[in-house]
């Protein structure tokens, strides 16, 4: 491995961990954007409740309507036939009938003045509901528009990084790469350690045996921390090491 193949994995290190550090930043913009949007949702929720429902109960106004105003028909109707009756069967029958629709009518009548009366009430407060939202989301608005603002800089930066990554990597030995990602794609953060100047991996902080450090510091071969599997580089690339990991 070649001294340009080691910048190029420490390098490659920083682009990764900037990127990974962009990717935070970005997530950390959704929970401040739900906090400044909760209480317009709030309101927005609880209209289109409000909403549905007053759907619902127009619904069942407009089909009570109905039912009175087959019950007139039906009580007008029982009424001319009571004048025509031609026994006293016939009359209780009648009379009967008559009593039960009246009942079933006025029933039916104060149902409808009682879903009338939730219909008004239902209406004044999605008025209120409606004008509290305006208002919330004006209050909101300046906010809100300055996060989303900050959230899409941060995506076009991390576009950017993601671009030169692979612009980067185009020029990388292959072989390391591979080696270089294999490591990434477990989980770690880290993929390239410096070797201590007291022999030990800057990552786990194991002792490497000192022919292995004899490798990485003279040879060109590519070796790895048998503790933590972390590529390791010379002592010299330390503080660029650390560098990275601070950022």
């Amino acid at each position: 491995m070649t001294e340009q193949d080691r910048s190029n994995l420490v390098e490659l290190q920083r682009i990764d961990l900037k990127i990974l550090a962009a990717q935070q930043r970005i997530r950390e913009f959704d929970p401040l954007l739900d906090e400044v949007e909760q209480p317009a949702l709030v309101l927005e929720s609880d209209a289109e409740k409000t909403r549905a429902r007053l759907k619902e109960i127009n619904l069942e106004e407009r089909q009570l309507e109905l039912s009175v105003a087959e019950k007139r028909e039906r009580q007008k109707k029982l009424d001319e036939r009571s004048g025509s009756v031609r026994n006293l069967r016939e009359e209780a029958a009648v009379s009967a009938e008559l009593e039960m629709v009246k009942r079933a009518l006025q029933n039916d009548e104060q149902e409808a003045l009682s879903l009338l009366d939730q219909i008004r009430r239902m209406e004044g407060r999605l008025e209120e509901l409606d004008e509290a939202i305006t208002e919330a989301r004006a209050f909101v608005g300046p906010r809100l528009e300055e996060l989303r603002s900050g959230r899409d800089t941060a995506e076009k930066e991390l576009d950017a990084m993601e671009q030169d990554r692979e612009n980067f990597v185009d020029a990388m030995d292959a072989m390391e790469l591979r080696l270089y990602e294999g490591i990434r794609r477990g989980g770690r953060v880290t993929a390239v350690a410096a070797l201590t100047e007291d022999g030990a991996c800057s990552h786990c902080f194991g002792i490497v045996p000192p022919q292995l450090q004899n490798e990485i510091r003279h040879g060109k071969a590519l070796i790895r921390c048998e503790g933590c599997g972390v590529i390791l580089t010379v002592t010299e690339h330390g503080d660029d090491l650390a560098e990275v990991m601070a950022a």
